[in-house]
């Protein structure tokens, strides 16, 4: 599992989550975060069709004058949903911004409140839902969890210039002639954005720092283009002075890292910086807008202990059937812990050499889309091709490996997978991660972000008719479909139900269902490193430098760790219903594509909508149709 990047990004400036807040479910839309609220109520709302037709249209209307808005006062989350208009403007992050983002998001609520959730077809309830969520998360963000106060990351202007400059919405010249506007902007933006910061965190400062060089390598990339043939229309004064903006940028970008190495030693000197972990009450808030479950994050944490135990004794059980075929005479270890170590251990010992990493999750692509069509799982559109490439050096640092995929007014652009190579590890640390990714776990790896994972849900979310549902969509459903493909591919065969397979299948499992464990533990419940390393490596078969990553991960990020775990256990307990519900009428490929057609909305809302069989109509009338 990994931290998916997308262009759909948080802004830095008007802290609008696009990827991981979305909708509530259905009518709990409308409530607070789950941990507070209760189970709602569900009723059959009977409505004159010209009246529903009537009140869809105007709420689409006002949902998409709310869009239109945000990109305006959103530059950044405009460029990651893959509209250019305000590209050049990159607006100071200072108090005053942040004020005008919390105006923004308090107006636009109040106009959401009002609308009469009665009068809505169940399409537009459900992007209603999405809409109040997004909103009372955004005011969340501004007023309560204040991220830009502790997180020194949220200033890093790589992200939107390397999509200007990666995306042909417009030719080459324009594109640099945009990007030196913004650049112009860069050394104020830093200023504002360092004036901020209150005591940052030493793990989001380092971050930071460490991205520094990284950022530095994009504005090299800006340079070299303006150097090349496709930008031969640009003047000598042009050039000149998006070289001078380029090297006002990078003295910016260093005088930030100064600053913030600077910020660093103090804080390890004096002991007051911030400290990471989120504790109860912010968490489960962020949980709540996060995740939209209707159980809270205690609950969720629960739920995870209790389906670690089932996972563990399967993976006892297939490993007391290979112990022989793998260990041969050795004695088997009475700890079930120790006996299932040792079993995946040897096995993890086949894998790729170092140098073939990229090459072979390269090879895998086209074998993982063969197998979904010839068995019948999903259509594919062989119209967008997947990338397989090294991560760029600006987004290293949190995951591995990612899907960075365009927005849905632009779903025509290229969709990248990210693998960050082993080349800077050292020996012992490349052998770690070779184990970690051995030759059972690269394939489920490759299942979970591309196909049918992470690309594939994509490319499907941007067919979606709700623009509403794809732009603010939930990172549970996302997290949890990667995590179902996975499982549905074994179901089908894929592996050739080897014991092997569905041990390193269970090993795998066990991240998503202990991430959600560590999260918790460590935001909550005041879990040391040395715990967390114990509970990953000898408790989940984690390498050590696997453990470490995560160690880092959990350090550096909130919440985004248990979406695995919910939105797989949602989608399978959906599944069940589907199936009871349609009897000898269910068809695996026929559910697969309706999920997937609602674009990137809550598990719990999915449910309602395919139990309608009205909706599927309904939908067309959404608001990327709207006048």
């Amino acid at each position: 599992m990994t931290n998916r990047p997308t262009r759909l990004t948080l802004s830095a400036l008007a802290v609008a989550t696009l990827t991981t807040l979305g909708a509530l479910a259905a009518d709990a839309a409308f409530a607070a975060p789950a941990s507070d609220m209760p189970q709602p109520t569900r009723a059959v709302i009977k409505l004159d069709p010209d009246q529903t037709l009537d009140a869809d249209i105007r709420f689409q209307r006002l949902a998409n004058d709310y869009i239109e808005a945000l990109w305006r006062l959103d530059p950044d989350a405009a460029i990651g949903a893959g509209r250019y208009e305000y590209a050049a403007e990159l607006p100071a992050p200072d108090r005053a911004m942040r004020a005008r983002s919390l105006s923004f998001a308090t107006d636009w609520l109040k106009r959401f409140e009002a609308v009469d959730v009665k009068t809505l077809s169940p399409a537009s309830r459900t992007d209603l839902g999405q809409l109040l969520n997004k909103l009372r998360s955004d005011r969340f963000q501004l007023t309560e969890l204040r991220e830009y106060e502790w997180n020194p990351s949220f200033l890093n202007i790589a992200g939107p210039i390397d999509y200007i400059l990666a995306t042909d919405y417009a030719p080459l010249p324009v594109r640099l002639k945009t990007i030196s506007a913004r650049l112009a902007l860069v050394p104020a933006y830093y200023r504002a954005g360092a004036s901020l910061l209150k005591q940052p965190t030493l793990e989001h400062t380092q971050l930071a720092i460490d991205q520094a060089p990284g950022v530095l390598s994009v504005l090299e990339e800006v340079a070299k283009a303006a150097q090349g043939p496709d930008a031969a229309s640009l003047t000598e004064a042009e050039r000149k002075q998006l070289a001078d903006r380029i090297a006002g940028a990078k003295i910016a970008v260093e005088g930030y890292r100064a600053q913030l190495a600077q910020l660093l030693a103090e804080g390890k000197a004096t002991g007051k910086a911030r400290g990471f972990r989120l504790g109860k009450a912010l968490y489960e808030q962020k949980f709540g807008y996060d995740i939209q479950s209707v159980h809270s994050a205690e609950q969720m944490y629960q739920r995870a202990l209790k389906a670690r135990e089932a996972l563990l004794a399967q993976m006892a059980q297939i490993s007391d059937q290979l112990w022989t075929r793998t260990m041969g005479d050795a004695p088997k270890p009475e700890d079930r812990f120790a006996r299932i170590g040792a079993v995946i251990g040897k096995l993890s010992e086949q894998h790729v050499k170092r140098e073939d990493f990229v090459k072979e999750i390269r090879a895998q692509i086209p074998q993982l889309e063969r197998w979904i069509t010839e068995h019948d799982l999903l259509t594919q559109d062989a119209s967008k091709p997947l990338i397989v490439r090294e991560t760029p050096v600006y987004q290293r640092g949190v995951a591995g490996a990612g899907i960075e995929a365009p927005g849905p007014y632009r779903p025509q652009d290229r969709t990248y997978y990210n693998v960050t190579p082993l080349d800077d590890l050292t020996p012992e640390q490349a052998e770690s991660s070779l184990r970690e990714y051995n030759h059972w776990i690269l394939q489920i790896l490759n299942i979970h972000e591309a196909v049918p994972g992470h690309y594939t849900q994509l490319v499907h979310a941007n067919k979606s008719p709700s623009l509403v549902k794809t732009l603010f969509g939930n990172g549970a459903m996302v997290e949890g479909w990667a995590v179902y493909g996975e499982r549905m591919m074994l179901e089908s065969g894929y592996g050739g139900n080897a014991p092997e397979m569905w041990l390193m299948w269970g090993k795998w499992n066990l991240r998503s269902v202990t991430n959600t464990i560590l999260d918790y533990n460590v935001h909550v419940l005041g879990m040391t490193e040395a715990q967390a390393l114990d509970l990953l490596q000898r408790q989940a078969f984690q390498t050590e430098r696997e453990a470490r990553e995560k160690w880092r991960r959990v350090q550096l990020t909130s919440v985004q760790l248990t979406s695995y775990f919910s939105g797989y256990s949602d989608i399978m307990e959906l599944r069940e219903q589907r199936k009871q519900a349609l009897g000898k009428d269910f068809k695996l490929k026929d559910f697969n594509e309706q999920f997937l057609s609602y674009g990137n909305a809550p598990v719990s809302v999915i449910s309602e909508l395919m139990s309608q069989p009205s909706v599927k109509a309904a939908a067309k009338a959404s608001v990327k149709a709207a006048p």
